[in-house]
Parts: structure tokens; C-alpha cells; sequence
């Protein structure tokens, strides 16, 4: 896929629960209170980036006089409760929804039940797969904060770049789009040919480890770090899909005696994250902005349930964060970093 069109797609429980539990209070005692149902779903409601997303929806709903009905899957891959969440906005006459999908492929014939019912739809953070199942993404360019940790981590490298040995600590093996797009975009930009930017695993360089899956948890990555290390005790190069993964890569590389042998970089711009980077633990974070993407999807819905404007796509921006700059590629402080973070 071009360049260009890639930067304008953005390819960037416990016991069971009933859906009334996962429904989070609205913010106003009846819709009738309100002008209109904007429903939030994430994919999970304990990840601090689908915190800081509900957070930023709610208040922005509160601003503009929308009732916000949010949901959450029971963990990163489940599928079927947010199939349930949207049977239930529909039922309920909502005016748009707003998700960030759990099975970018898997849910879009539900999606589709909801735009063909009226209901805006807007993917946040992860692309639908199409991406236009959904009427509009907005999301970080999650290419683009692949590329960026990808070509700091060859330029600190140096000529050591040529000797990598690689561990790709991914989300899951169902190839999310957003997945796809980090890890394709970190390979690119330390200068491996990814053969097809749409697929994972399937390059042939020798640099490359392996890959594993963490599903975007602290558990997850220091078990697949510890798969890695199993394979080649030399890895001096961890891409991680988020900063919790990084947190548990980081404890097994520091239980095998390797913490100083490895570079980590990572996506997200969490504050914990981010004091990672500060205390040396990541060498560098793509910072994404989930309050803004929420924040400017509650706008849509509103802007649409009064005179049926469709948004377009939005890039809602990414910056690396780093305290070892290197020349070439823009970056920020964590200093500067922990003024923006989240978390």
C-alpha cells in the first residue's frame, strides 16, 4: 500500500456478565435528559489507555448533552461482548458508536447491522478490517509509530544495527489490524523488508528472533520474552505492542541477567510507560492520544445526530518519546512526555 494512502487510512471475567453490568451509569438519570446515545466500546475497561478513552468521552458527552453508554469486553481479543454491546445500542435508538474492536474482522457484520439501523460508527485506535466498515477511523497513524521507534532503534544501533538480534513481542496471532500496523511499521523502520506491510511473520531475516504474542499485558510479555530468550540468549533488540508488554519483557530479560544487554521500544504514551522511559527501563515510546481520539469521537456522533455531518478520517497524532535523541528522527523528552501521558 502507498505510503500516502497508508497516512490517510491509518493503517496505525471473572464469571460471566450480564451486558447491564458491562454498561457503565450514564451520565445523565434518563435519555430523555439528554440529546441523544453516544455508546463507547473498548476493548477492555482496565487497560489504562481505554481508561484515559473513557474518561475523555465522558467528559466531552457531559459538555455537549449526550447520554454516554460505555462498555468493555471481559479481555483483549473478546469478541462476542462487544457483538453484544452493539445489539444493545442499537436496541436502545443510540445515535453513534464509538469502538475500538477486539476482532477488527469478526465484528463487522454487527457493525454493519448498526450503520444499516442509522448509527454512526467510528473505529477508534484499531481499524475495522475493511477499513470502511466503519464510517470513519480515528487513530493514531499506527504505522507511523512503528516506523518512528523502529528508526530510533537503528540509528542508536549504529553500525551495531547489522548484528540485531530481534524479539517481536506481539498482541495475538489474529492479526489486528493495529497489531499488524505497529509491528510492520517498527520492521520498516529499522530497515527490514517486511515483504507485505499487511501481513506478520513472514520475513526472512536472520535478525529476527521470533515473534510472540503478550496479548498487550504485563504477564503476557515476560512470559513471550522468556519463550525468546529460550531460542537465542543474544537478543539485544525487543519490540514490544504496548508499554505493559515492555514492563513484563523487561523483568524477565532483568531475571536472566540481560537487562542491560537489550534495547526495548514500545507504543503508547501511558505514564507508567513513559517513567519507563525516564528510568532507563524503555530506551523509547511512541506516544498515541486516546482522550483526543474519544473527545473528537463524541463530537462526530453529536455533529451527526444533528444534521447527519459524516466525518472523515482523523490521524490524532504521535510523538516519540526518548531521553536519548538521535539525529534524525523528532522526538520529546520524558520530562516532557509525563505533561502529556496518560494513566
Amino acid at each position: 500500500m502507498p505510503h500516502a494512502t497508508r497516512a490517510r487510512r491509518f493503517v496505525r471475567g471473572t464469571t460471566a456478565l450480564t451486558l447491564a453490568a458491562l454498561c457503565a451509569a450514564p451520565l445523565f438519570a434518563g435519555s430523555a435528559a439528554a440529546e441523544g446515545i453516544v455508546g463507547l466500546i473498548t476493548k477492555t475497561d482496565t487497560n489504562p489507555f481505554f481508561v484515559k478513552m473513557k474518561e475523555g468521552a465522558q467528559a466531552k458527552a457531559e459538555e455537549l448533552g449526550m447520554e454516554l453508554r460505555s462498555y468493555a469486553g471481559k479481555y483483549d481479543g473478546d469478541n462476542e461482548t462487544q457483538v453484544e454491546a452493539i445489539e444493545s445500542l442499537i436496541a436502545a435508538g443510540a445515535k453513534g458508536i464509538l469502538i475500538t474492536p477486539s476482532d477488527s474482522a469478526g465484528i463487522v457484520p454487527t457493525v454493519q447491522k448498526a450503520r444499516d439501523a442509522g448509527l454512526l460508527v467510528i473505529a477508534l485506535d484499531t481499524p475495522l478490517s475493511p477499513e470502511d466498515a466503519a464510517d470513519a477511523t480515528f487513530a493514531t497513524d499506527n504505522f507511523k509509530a512503528g516506523l518512528l521507534v523502529g528508526e530510533w532503534a537503528k540509528a542508536k544501533m549504529g553500525d551495531e544495527a547489522e548484528n540485531a538480534r530481534i524479539a517481536l513481542l506481539d498482541l495475538s496471532e489474529a492479526e489486528i489490524t493495529v497489531d499488524v500496523a505497529r509491528n510492520q511499521g517498527f520492521l520498516t523502520g529499522f530497515g527490514v523488508d517486511v515483504k507485505d506491510e499487511t501481513r506478520m511473520r513472514d520475513e526472512d531475516d536472520p535478525r529476527i528472533v521470533g515473534n510472540d504474542i503478550t496479548q498487550g499485558a504485563e504477564e503476557g510479555g515476560r512470559t513471550a520474552m522468556e519463550n525468546l530468550l529460550q531460542r537465542d540468549q543474544g537478543i539485544n533488540l525487543v519490540y514490544t505492542i504496548n508499554e505493559p508488554a515492555a514492563a513484563g519483557a523487561y523483568e524477565a530479560l532483568n531475571a536472566f541477567g540481560f537487562a542491560d544487554q537489550a534495547l526495548i521500544v514500545s507504543i503508547d504514551g501511558g505514564c507508567p510507560g513513559v517513567k519507563n522511559v525516564a528510568e532507563g527501563i524503555i530506551g523509547a515510546t511512541s506516544m498515541q492520544f486516546p482522550l483526543r481520539m474519544a473527545s473528537l469521537g463524541v463530537e462526530a456522533v453529536k455533529a451527526y445526530a444533528e444534521d447527519s455531518t459524516m466525518p472523515e478520517d482523523t490521524d490524532t497524532g504521535v510523538e516519540l518519546v526518548t531521553d536519548e535523541p538521535v539525529e534524525g528522527v523528532s522526538s520529546i523528552s520524558s520530562e516532557e512526555g509525563l505533561e502529556l501521558c496518560w494513566g
